[in-house]
């Protein structure tokens, strides 16, 4: 299965907290949840469903696992949505060595060997296997080289505080932009395939 990663940020490249409740997430003192709510015009709500709904499985940190259980896995409108559809009908897998008995119908824990696990998932067949948000998942993905293919939801506001979706420090990576459009609202759509490292200007 390709890997794919759907991520929404802020201009400043923040991820925390983009959810509809403004206390989604605290940590480190976050104050300005919700930044997403509203973002984006029909077609990109659109794009967002059909973005979910073509994913033949997906693969969560355990924070976002958590967030999505609370919401898409619980309440019964958002259940009922094409997104909550996608989400509660297909394979669900969880990267934590702490959680034990998942209560979310389709979920499988991924403990131990994460690299040798979910190389064995894209090995296992066609499809796409979807993370959505999970930024420190991402993360360490980059760094094992296990990404096929980034998509990047970039909303109009830079916030000046909060986790971002790349750290401080890591890998180098260059990128392919496969694919690009922005909505009426000034929400841009990337679609990006990592394409090895970038090049430098010589030193003198």
């Amino acid at each position: 299965m390709k890997l794919t990663t759907i991520t929404q940020l802020t201009l400043d490249g923040v991820t925390q907290g983009n959810g509809h409740a403004s206390d989604e997430d605290r940590r480190g003192g976050f104050d300005r949840g919700g930044w997403a709510r509203g973002a984006g015009d029909d077609s990109t709500r659109d794009h967002i469903a059909a973005t979910y709904q073509r994913a033949d499985a997906f693969l969560f940190g355990r924070r976002t696992y958590d967030l999505f259980l609370e919401s898409w896995g619980t309440l019964d409108e958002m259940r009922q949505h094409p997104i909550g559809v996608a989400l509660n009908s297909k394979p669900k897998y969880v990267a934590s060595r702490t959680l034990r008995d998942p209560v979310w119908e389709n979920t499988t824990v991924l403990g131990g060997d994460l690299i040798a696990a979910i190389t064995a998932l894209k090995a296992g067949g066609d499809g796409e296997l979807q993370v959505p948000g999970s930024s420190l998942l991402i993360q360490w993905l980059l760094e094992k080289d296990l990404v096929d293919e980034m998509e990047l939801m970039t909303i109009p506001v830079v916030l000046g505080q909060g986790a971002r979706l790349f750290a401080n420090s890591g890998r180098d990576i260059a990128m392919n932009l496969v694919d690009s459009r922005t909505d009426s609202k000034g929400v841009t759509i990337q679609t990006l395939r990592p394409a090895g490292r970038p090049h430098y200007a010589p030193s003198f």
